[in-house]
């Protein structure tokens, strides 16, 4: 039967899968106990769904090919060990043929006996491989708990997943969608987490705060996402599919008709030109930046680096991966930040702390750095090294005090000292910057701007800190507002002394490439802005149609409000339709 389930859009587009679900707990467990003559029939059930997930781990692993045949390989591969151990078999069937447990219950008492082994290990890589355990419940489970049709199993089988979980860790993101995953539906998170960031990078559709997700799916159910509305439709019917189908065509019509603006400058009507850089973290980001005429790399999250290895990388694997960078930009400036670990961003290295009571205010960005100085000069040694192969800048993240921009500074001169005396050739001037997303460093700009030699201005941050309000939070969603009067006017404040002061300002967090908050940015003053790759054809179109010197006359207004609606009146002065209004209002694709 068609469900129709509400959350909030986190990434754009639609996704159409088989439902993935991340914590098998989540099942309804039978927990009665088998009358003598219903124990067969229940050996038989926990054989056949064993057999299932046998087969559509097979199936997987037929479909892959190149390098990511053996990566991903290695893991189907330990999966199918753990369905075909005779021990692991046998202790359901005893479990159901001696406790008189049903399937369900059975596997549930093997899950939990087995994870407490683990559990019990000393060493922290074998601790971590109960997740290999909980992956094959949860297949197992979600073959006994199925209740799709014949012809919906046909269709899902031709389609990716669709990961339902409570969260997902940005560092399982990309080796999720390299397994086939097509988008994501969180019970909680934030439109503005780090994974939601992640998945727009990736171009996969995301739904989080989809409270009732885990507990009315299972696995295998057949799921279509719209991640601008924020709908999740369990067991579409035909209708869903067709408007699934005219989303498609639409975007392809979308993406032609943006094509005539690869090229185009970025000016405003009266002439003014606004510089549209671009974020990235992953190989293919850069390209799609070249290719949609992006001004530079604005921010290049190094991090990426770090999340999926279990050790950090060396210098030389930094190197290769900051030199390919700065060739495929051709010329163009690259701001490479240094390393960004902490709060969400949790690496399997080892190198953030673990249980901080509350680690977005804890060890995190430059604090980290500066706390291991050998890992801070493996990178800077690293990023020096690409000085020669086009132009670089070095950003610095969480900065708050003047004394960690003249740490680092004196850091990267060591770093130079010792390149040059290896035989490295570098450059002789290197652009320093800092990342202005802590309050305490917008309201002393006027004296740390001394120190740097152009500024970022990372909202994304900036709006948690200074409202208080954790963006990862799904119960603080009403907090935190990009249109606090408070964050536009330190906004507001930071653009206007970097201007005084001669220094280069770009906004990179995620409203630079939301169109709703282009002219309000244009109107406070900002002329550099840095995007996903993705939006900057977006972005540029709407830029093309504003008039800079009217939009800033409305800024005495926008600064005057008291108040989130007294904002909304002024940018509705400037003819743009309110966030709020958008957020809520996503393309009617799916029959309601």
């Amino acid at each position: 039967m068609r469900l129709r389930l509400e959350g909030n859009g986190a990434s754009r587009g639609m996704a159409l899968g088989r439902a993935r679900l991340e914590q098998p707990s989540r099942y309804l467990v039978d927990e009665s106990r088998l009358e003598a003559d219903e124990i067969e029939g229940e050996l038989e059930r926990i054989d056949e769904a064993l057999s299932a997930a046998r087969d559509e781990l097979q199936a997987v692993r037929d479909k892959l090919e190149g390098p990511l045949a053996r990566e991903v390989g290695e893991f189907i591969d330990a999966h199918s060990l753990i369905l075909e151990d005779p021990v692991f078999i046998q202790g359901l069937h005893d479990l159901i043929r001696e406790g008189r447990f049903h399937a369900s219950a059975a596997l549930k008492r093997q899950r939990e006996s087995l994870v407490a082994v683990f559990e019990a290990m000393d060493d922290p890589y074998l601790r971590s491989r109960r997740e290999d355990i909980e992956h094959v419940i949860g297949r197992v489970e979600g073959a006994l708990n199925r209740e799709s049709s014949v012809e919906e199993r046909k269709l899902a089988s031709r389609v990716g997943e669709i990961l339902i979980s409570d969260t997902v860790a940005p560092s399982e993101m990309v080796p999720l969608a390299e397994h086939g995953v097509l988008g994501f539906v969180l019970t909680a998170g934030s439109t503005l987490s780090h994974s939601a960031i992640l998945s727009r990078s990736l171009r996969l559709p995301m739904v989080v705060g989809s409270h009732e997700a885990l507990s009315h799916l299972q696995d295998g159910d057949l799921v279509l996402i719209d991640g601008d509305s924020g709908q999740i439709i369990v067991h579409p019917t035909a209708q869903d599919l067709a408007g699934f189908r005219q989303w498609q065509r639409e975007s392809a019509q979308h993406e032609k008709r943006r094509e005539r603006l690869r090229d185009a400058d970025t000016r405003t009507l009266d002439g003014v030109a606004i510089h549209l850089h671009a974020n990235a973290e992953l190989p293919g980001e850069v390209a799609q930046a070249r290719s949609c005429g992006a001004a530079g790399i604005g921010l290049y999250r190094t991090e990426f680096l770090f999340l999926q290895r279990k050790d950090a990388p060396g210098e030389e694997e930094q190197f290769l991966a900051y030199r390919d960078l700065v060739l495929g930009m051709g010329g163009l400036p690259v701001t490479i930040r240094t390393l960004d670990l902490g709060a969400d961003k949790v690496d399997s290295a080892g190198l953030v702390l673990k249980d901080e009571l509350n680690p977005a205010l804890g060890v995190r960005g430059v604090r980290l750095s500066l706390r291991t100085p050998q890992l801070m000069h493996t990178q800077l040694r690293a990023i020096l090294r690409t000085t020669s192969y086009g132009p670089v800048r070095i950003l610095i993240p969480m900065v708050s005090s003047i004394e960690e921009i003249v740490t680092v500074r004196r850091m990267i001169l060591e770093c130079a000292r010792q390149l040059r005396y290896e035989g490295h050739q570098i450059t002789d001037q290197f652009e320093v910057g800092a990342m202005i997303e802590v309050p305490a460093a917008a309201i002393a700009l006027p004296s740390l701007i001394r120190k740097l030699d152009f500024v970022s201005i990372g909202t994304n941050d900036l709006v948690q800190y200074t409202l208080a309000a954790d963006r990862n939070n799904n119960e603080l969603g009403n907090l935190y507002d990009p249109l606090h009067p408070a964050v536009l006017r330190l906004i507001a404040q930071t653009i206007a002394t970097c201007k005084r002061a001669n220094r280069p300002v770009t906004l990179c967090g995620e409203i630079a490439g939301d169109v709703y908050f282009t002219a309000m940015l244009i109107a406070l003053g900002l002329t550099e802005f840095s995007m996903h790759p993705g939006l900057l054809l977006e972005v540029r179109e709407i830029v093309n149609t504003l008039d800079q010197a009217e939009l800033r006359k409305l800024a005495p207004s926008l600064l005057r409000a008291s108040s989130r609606e007294g904002i909304l009146k002024v940018l509705q002065r400037m003819r743009v339709k309110s966030p709020a209004i958008v957020e809520n209002s996503g393309p009617e694709t799916m029959a309601p």
